[in-house]
């Protein structure tokens, strides 16, 4: 397989949907509002990772394509409210087809784990001409962005069997990560007017 010429349309659309998501942010703060994402990052899985995924199901390098998180973007918000106006937004955008939501937050995984996952079919304009591919747009706030990235480390350490003592405190600070989410979320408006204040002081 040539990996460069499989995984160049999703390095395409993972820097397309940066783009746009980024200019999602520039709107808001054009209006003067609250920008419901605070910002956006995104990657193409490495190869390795690649394989290993799918080695964990039980598909075969021709299956590749049904894999829905080669292309990743994840969108970082202050609070949990800004999530459901991220996620209200992006499912009436008519440039990609959402084709399955994950609500994470909702729902959450055995571990602690929280997130909103959008997997998209996202066309991607090439010399060959167009091209659809699935990416995942996954959406949490800063908090559970924290959590999430500290057990992704250790998950690789421990290679998913975690020790209980790693467990149990994965679990406890996954209550503290979502405690802090609905304090902040108690003051909110208190926090959007500060910042507004600390903008404007910034600029003048």
């Amino acid at each position: 397989m040539d990996w460069e010429k499989f995984l160049d349309p999703y390095r395409q659309a993972v820097e397309e949907l940066k783009i746009k998501l980024k200019g999602l942010r520039r709107q808001f703060e054009i209006r003067g509002t609250h920008s419901a994402i605070e910002f956006v990052t995104g990657r193409v899985k490495p190869v390795p990772s690649i394989l290993d995924k799918l080695k964990q199901k039980n598909l075969t390098l021709d299956q590749v394509e049904d894999l829905y998180d080669i292309a990743g973007v994840r969108i970082m918000c202050q609070f949990v409210d800004d999530i459901k106006q991220v996620v209200h937004l992006l499912r009436n955008r008519n440039d990609f087809e959402v084709v399955e939501e994950k609500d994470y937050i909702s729902n959450k995984k055995e571990s602690g784990y929280r997130s909103y996952h959008m997997i998209i079919r996202y066309p991607v304009q090439t010399i060959y001409g167009k091209q659809t591919v699935l990416a995942e747009i996954q959406i949490r706030t800063l908090a559970m962005n924290f959590w999430a990235t500290i057990e992704h480390s250790l998950n690789y350490k421990y290679n998913g069997q975690f020790p209980d003592d790693i467990q149990f405190r994965l679990k406890r600070a996954a209550e503290a990560a979502f405690l802090l989410d609905e304090e902040m979320s108690l003051i909110r408006e208190e926090i959007r007017e500060a910042q507004v204040v600390f903008s404007n002081k910034k600029e003048s």
